[in-house]
This record gives C-alpha cells, sequence and structure tokens, in this order.
C-alpha cells in the first residue's frame, strides 16, 4: 500500500500535523495542543483504516482480473452494498460474463471449423482417390481406347466436382466471413425463376419431368438477385435430382403485407422423417442422396436466404415429394 503516490502524501500530511501539534504543547496552550493531537490521532486511524480497506478491495479486485485474464470466467465478484467500489465490481462482473460468452463461441466456431475441414477433406479425399487410379490406368500403354476414353471422362468428372464443391465452399465462407454485400433492389420473382430455370431445362427435358410455374408478374421483394438465384438453382436441382423420370416440379409465388412467398415442390422420393431437421446441415447427407451428392447445396440455399431477412422450411412424405417454402419478409422478424 506504501507504494502508492496518495497514501505516501497522506503520511507526509500526517507527519506535518502531527509536527504542528507538537510544537502547540510546547510553545502554546498545553490543553489546546493535547486535544488537537488526540483529534489528529483519531482522525489518522480511523482515515488510514479507510484507505487501508480500499486499497485492500482494489488489490482484491487486481486479483480478479488476473484470474479472469487466465479464463476464470465463473467468477463472481458482485455486492449489494454502495459506493464506487460495488459499481466497479458489477461492471467488471459484466465484462466477465461478455468474455465467458464470447470464449465459448469462439470455442464452438473453432470446433466448428474443424468439423468442416475434416468434412472438406473427406469431400475431396474420394475424387482425388478416383483420378490417381485413372491416372495410373492411362499411364499403360497397351489400354484400350475405349478404357482410355472412360477414363479421361471419369477424371473431368471428377475434376468437375471437385471444383463445384471449391466455388460453393469459397462462396460460403464469404458469406460466413460477412465480406458478402447482399444488394437490396426490388427483385421481380418471375425473373427469378427465369434465371434460375434456365440452366436446368436440359435435365428436366432429359427426365422428361414436367415444369409449372404459376405467379403474378408484379411480385417481388427486396434482395439480391444474382444471390438469391443461386439459391434457387440449388433447392430446384434438389427436386429434379430426387424426383423420376415423367415427374413434376411445381413452383409458386405470391406475395401479401408481410412477406413474398415461393414454393417449391416436386412429386419425387421425399424425404426420410429422421432427416428432415438436418437437411439444411452442411456435408449432410440423408439416406436418399445420391452417390455425388456432397450435402453442400441445400445449406448454402439457406445462409443465403437467411442473409437477407428470409426464411426456408422444408416438408415431405416419403415417396409423395417435397415442398420447399421460401418467405422474404417485407419487415424486420
Amino acid at each position: 500500500m506504501i507504494r502508492n503516490r496518495e497514501v505516501r502524501v497522506y503520511f507526509i500530511i500526517a507527519f506535518i500535523v502531527s509536527t504542528i501539534a507538537a510544537a502547540c504543547i510546547f510553545f502554546l496552550n498545553v490543553l489546546a495542543g493535547i486535544i488537537s493531537f488526540i483529534a489528529f490521532v483519531i482522525l489518522f486511524v480511523s482515515s488510514f483504516w479507510f484507505i487501508k480497506r480500499e486499497y485492500g478491495e482494489l488489490e482484491k479486485l487486481s486479483g480478479y482480473l488476473r484470474r479472469i485474464c487466465n479464463g476464470e470466467y465463473s467468477l463472481d465478484i458482485r455486492d449489494n452494498e454502495e459506493g464506487e467500489l460495488s459499481i466497479l465490481k458489477n461492471e467488471i462482473y459484466k465484462v466477465t460474463l461478455m468474455l465467458s460468452k464470447q470464449g465459448e463461441l469462439l470455442k464452438k466456431e473453432k470446433m466448428q471449423l474443424a468439423d468442416a475441414i475434416s468434412d472438406i477433406s473427406h469431400q475431396l479425399k474420394t475424387p482425388l482417390t478416383s483420378m490417381r487410379v485413372m491416372s495410373d490406368l492411362l499411364s499403360d500403354n497397351d489400354l484400350e481406347a475405349e478404357k482410355r476414353i472412360e477414363f479421361t471422362n471419369n477424371i473431368e468428372m471428377q475434376l468437375d466436382r471437385m471444383q463445384w464443391l471449391l466455388t460453393s465452399l469459397l462462396k460460403l465462407s464469404k458469406i460466413d466471413a460477412g465480406t458478402v454485400s447482399f444488394k437490396k433492389d426490388r427483385v421481380a420473382v418471375s425473373e427469378l425463376i427465369r434465371k434460375s430455370t434456365e440452366p436446368l431445362l436440359i435435365p428436366i427435358e432429359i427426365k422428361n419431368q414436367t415444369l409449372v410455374i404459376e405467379g403474378g408478374s408484379n411480385v417481388s421483394f427486396i434482395g439480391d438477385l444474382y444471390w438469391t438465384t443461386e439459391a434457387l438453382i440449388n433447392i430446384i436441382k434438389n427436386c429434379i435430382e430426387h424426383t423420376g423420370e415423367d415427374g413434376r416440379i411445381s413452383i409458386f409465388f405470391d406475395e401479401n403485407p408481410l412477406f413474398t412467398e415461393i414454393k417449391i415442390l416436386d412429386n419425387g422420393s421425399g424425404i426420410e422423417k429422421e432427416d428432415l431437421p438436418y437437411i439444411f446441415k452442411r456435408f449432410y447427407k440423408g439416406k436418399n442422396a445420391g452417390e455425388d451428392s456432397v450435402g453442400i447445396g441445400l445449406a448454402m440455399a439457406k445462409t443465403i436466404v437467411t442473409s437477407q431477412n428470409g426464411d426456408i422450411n422444408v416438408s415431405s412424405r416419403k415417396n409423395e415429394g417435397t415442398c420447399f417454402i421460401i418467405k422474404f419478409y417485407k419487415i424486420t422478424v
């Protein structure tokens, strides 16, 4: 405590006052000097006790802060007394709670990052292994021409799959990092549906599926046309893949004073009940997932929609089809 400047100044003042009191005893009225000296001693002792108590509390707070810096976020230093020290304790406790929550979030993010890296490694390992085998087979000079073409096409297919995966992961990482600035334009849903279905017309035609689109030409919402198109392509593509030949893909859209709604339905194989809660989870593959599925398309679609004041839900029954319902809210919900 003596190392504090305020305490040293206090002792100097006390020494000066005690010297003056002693001088009064010898050179002035003795009784007045004694009374002054006794009053000073009482004041000095009480003040010293108060200062010692306050600095003791500050020293405890310093110890608490050191422990908090070492990660002991469970400390509770609050009290119900009045005064600046009590206010300081309560503020430190609030900061401790905030640090504790941030620490938990960082720990959770690290675990998610580790899981994501593990999933990505697994997804890349399969095509890389396949390409390595094909490459070794192609090095055989006696390999038949038909097999050489088959293996070459297989390698190209695996490269396309890896490119799509890496591109999708890059898009997702940009959104997660907050580096994507979603535009806030008025998007005509009819234009959105046109741009979303154009790249998928050939797969629809190959499977002889029927595409039905119904909605008003004036239906719109505030959002980003490019990114929302990306989301819808992934959803419609999922419906096409899980709907057999001669199936039906339906898209309906409408709006009301609260939100703009887009429904995408199919009459395909449906989604297993136990898979429904997880289909928007990254790298999750349900029981009916195709061999080439990596479980990232629907996850990206959800991330894009929810980043634009939207929401997406799904309902499905096995062998009866699936319905995706997308809502873009006109007010914050």
